[in-house]
């Protein structure tokens, strides 16, 4: 498992992981409120990728990387996910 360092980083690498084996991947969101992180993960059963972050205002990327998930799986991985945004943005 990798943890990547950048959410936009994060973002592009899960999109990859979905073109390549859409049938295959999946994501987890965990909040550990002990330690106030939240950690994604998305994996292909082959690769896994992580970010991790302590700052509140990142919560509000995880509906964002929701509705690029929504609209992959809808509309296939030839979308432009650059027109994706959440409600909030």
């Amino acid at each position: 498992m990798v943890y990547i360092a950048t959410w936009d980083h994060f973002l592009n690498n899960q999109s990859n992981f979905f073109i390549q084996s859409e049938e295959k991947t999946r994501y987890v969101m965990k909040y550990r409120h002990c330690q106030s992180k939240l950690v994604f993960k998305v994996t292909d059963n082959k690769e896994c990728i992580k970010f991790k972050t302590d700052q509140a205002q990142d919560a509000r990327k995880m509906e964002k990387l929701n509705n690029i998930f929504f609209t992959l799986m809808a509309n296939g991985p030839e979308v432009d996910i650059s027109e994706v945004r959440g409600t909030t943005s």
